[in-house]
């Protein structure tokens, strides 16, 4: 149903599994790359403290992919690109398909920061839940605090037509168990067709 793989100019998004990643990378990524403590500070997970937590993170994206239930990607540079085949992060989206809404997210890794990776890979995975699943809504998310989160979400979301819609109370719950609120911002299919048109 989704994708395997997705490439756009400067990214190539394969399906999140323990097929595509390599175990022992992807744990030094999720527990100790440098910069880990600014990745986790506004998302629902802390860094893993075993290779078996990073095991299962790949195998749950894995099962969800093939169950419909979300389109989960690594994220890599593509030939070009500082860091190109390297793991730059994960990204994709869960479906609510009664709701006919995807609901994007991403990570990356604190070196992949500021190159734009984060509206480039939006911009595909919008054009997945439109034109493949035909869903009517695509949303994203970020934490209050997360300053970087909202100026990348409000650019792409800006550039489909889309709008904020607000603050939600009590929305996140961090692995900590502490619950946060978030701010939602939605894009409509007609409003993406409309401004990509």
């Amino acid at each position: 149903m989704f994708p395997e793989t997705i490439e756009t100019d400067r990214l190539r998004l394969e399906a999140r599994g323990p097929e595509n990643v390599d175990l022992d990378t992807c744990y030094r990524i999720c527990s100790s790359d440098p910069g880990i403590e600014a990745v986790t500070e506004y998302v629902t997970w802390d860094p893993h403290e075993t290779k078996q937590e990073t095991l299962e993170f790949l195998e749950r994206g894995r099962e969800r992919f093939e169950d419909g239930e979300a389109a989960s990607y690594v994220i890599r540079p593509r030939g070009g690109e500082d860091g190109a085949g390297e793991i730059a992060g994960f990204g994709g989206f869960e479906v609510d398909w009664e709701r006919r809404t995807a609901v994007l997210g991403t990570w990356l890794r604190k070196r992949f920061w500021g190159r734009g990776y984060s509206g480039e890979r939006a911009a595909a995975l919008v054009e997945v839940a439109f034109d493949d699943l035909d869903l009517d809504v695509v949303a994203v998310s970020h934490h209050p605090d997360n300053e970087q989160s909202r100026r990348a979400i409000e650019k792409y979301v800006d550039r489909f037509g889309g709008r904020r819609e607000g603050r939600l109370r009590n929305q996140l719950t961090f692995a900590d168990g502490s619950v946060h609120d978030e701010v939602r911002y939605t894009i409509s299919q007609d409003e993406w067709r409309a401004a990509t048109a």
